[in-house]
């Protein structure tokens, strides 16, 4: 990576506090992931009853109520933003499991050894820094336990995507999230290679990769509240963002008849 890319990507640890602007709003427009996600996170990985789970970047609570409610208990969420945490904790208060939330990110909190069955990470791992996180992932599994993580992707790079290209030239300058992937390569997500191959050298094996691919409809006020979510954004200047915002809400209404469609691409 070029000096130039380092300017313009948003480091790992300013990112891990931009996503509690608008808790209810976040909660409420970023999508849900796939069913296959947790078919295969109870075929492949063993989640059932009784599973002790440990979650990276829990976030708002999005898969934490999933995987809940398919048996994990007890579960352990590591989350950095204080306002995400809370809302969290709220999620989790009405359920009968034993959830215990922390607010840290997850190469600072400290956890004992072989304690978990099961560790997870959704749309999140690319704000941990994989040499550090994987062979604490590792570390924390008790023998045979699985670790998974993936991604909602927005924009599936074999299909066409005219949202995108309508509005490149406001995103284009704005400082990317890691998730965008490094200079010449696929997005974070998406660099299976690379991402097998820091796998593979933590320890793990038996590693496996799926795509799903789907699509979803957004009308121009949540094409505002979903922008309105991403690190990129939140980090301009209160003035600068709504304008933006402004800006990508009239271009669904007027050049995409108030309905646009992502193709979307979850990866894990």
């Amino acid at each position: 990576m070029s000096s130039t890319d380092d300017e313009q990507r948003i480091s790992r640890t300013e990112g891990r506090g931009l996503f509690g602007l608008d808790v209810p709003g976040y909660d409420s427009i970023r999508p849900e992931y796939p069913a296959a996600v947790y078919e295969r996170l109870q075929e492949v990985c063993g989640l059932a009853s009784g599973t002790w789970t440990l979650e990276i970047g829990a976030g708002s609570g999005l898969a934490t109520r999933e995987l809940i409610a398919l048996g994990a208990n007890p579960l352990v969420a590591i989350e950095p933003d204080q306002a995400l945490a809370d809302q969290l904790r709220h999620v989790v208060n009405s359920t009968d499991a034993r959830v215990d939330v922390h607010v840290a990110s997850f190469e600072e909190f400290m956890l004992p050894d072989h304690t978990f069955d099961l560790a997870v990470a959704a749309t999140s791992f690319h704000w941990v820094d994989p040499s550090v996180g994987l062979a604490k992932v590792r570390s924390v599994l008790r023998p045979g336990g699985a670790w998974a993580m993936w991604w909602n992707v927005f924009g599936d790079p074999d299909r066409d995507d005219p949202f995108h290209d309508a509005t490149h030239g406001l995103m284009a300058p704005l400082h990317q999230s890691p998730s965008a992937g490094e200079s010449g390569k696929p997005p974070y997500s998406l660099d299976t290679e690379t991402r097998m191959g820091e796998l593979s050298a933590a320890g793990f094996e038996r590693i496996d990769h799926r795509l799903m691919r789907w699509s979803v409809v957004y009308g121009p006020d949540e094409i505002r509240a979903l922008y309105g979510t991403f690190s990129s954004v939140n980090r301009l200047p209160g003035t600068e963002r709504e304008d933006l915002l402004d800006a990508l809400s009239e271009i669904a209404k007027n050049q995409f008849g108030g309905a646009v469609e992502r193709h979307m691409v979850t990866s894990m």
